[in-house]
């Protein structure tokens, strides 16, 4: 699927709207998470939990399934472990976003400087968290659906709400891009 993606995200090329990110928690679901996501979405890999000949078996396994499903896969990691592995895209704080032909660049942000930053990096997508509460950020700050708004407005890009997210929180923030750990899992 990564040909698809060569260049920068257009109209006839938009991001998928569904996105699973994997994680220690949801590890023993995510099977069954990938098997049920509807086709043509995407996946993260995250799995910082793992050392690195486990998370390189664990992203083969998972890959293979996530491309079985028609879904996009995005590493957490250096573009060249992602192009080495045979990803789509990587995925982290605008300031690690290397620029590597055909790969797509999907940045973290959780305030306006980062959404900037997102912006001057020329991130093909931008992960705005945490939208709502979730596990990720126990007693932790959320934006909320009025500052999430707010903040995406700013993007120059596709913006793919994260945190507490689910189907039905979705809805409530009437956004059609969307990512989950544990709302997908």
């Amino acid at each position: 699927m990564a040909a698809l993606y060569n260049g920068r995200v257009t109209r006839a090329n938009p991001l998928p709207r569904l996105w699973l990110l994997s994680d220690a928690r949801n590890d023993a679901r995510i099977e069954w998470a990938l098997a049920t996501l509807p086709r043509g979405n995407a996946f993260v890999f995250r799995h910082y939990h793992l050392d690195h000949k486990a998370r390189t078996q664990r992203f083969a396994q998972l890959a293979a399934m996530a491309r079985a499903g028609g879904h996009l896969v995005i590493l957490s990691g250096p573009a060249q472990l992602a192009l080495d592995w045979g990803a789509d895209g990587i995925y982290g704080p605008p300031g690690k976003l290397a620029r590597l032909p055909g790969l797509l660049r999907l940045a973290t942000a959780h305030d306006a400087r980062e959404i900037v930053l997102a912006n001057r990096a020329k991130a093909d997508g931008v992960f705005l968290s945490p939208v709502f509460a979730s596990r990720s950020h126990p007693g932790g700050g959320c934006l909320g659906v009025a500052t999430f708004h707010e903040l995406a407005a700013q993007a120059d890009m596709p913006v793919i709400a994260l945190g507490g997210m689910t189907a039905e929180r979705a809805g409530t923030l009437q956004w059609p891009r969307w990512a989950a750990i544990d709302g997908l899992s």
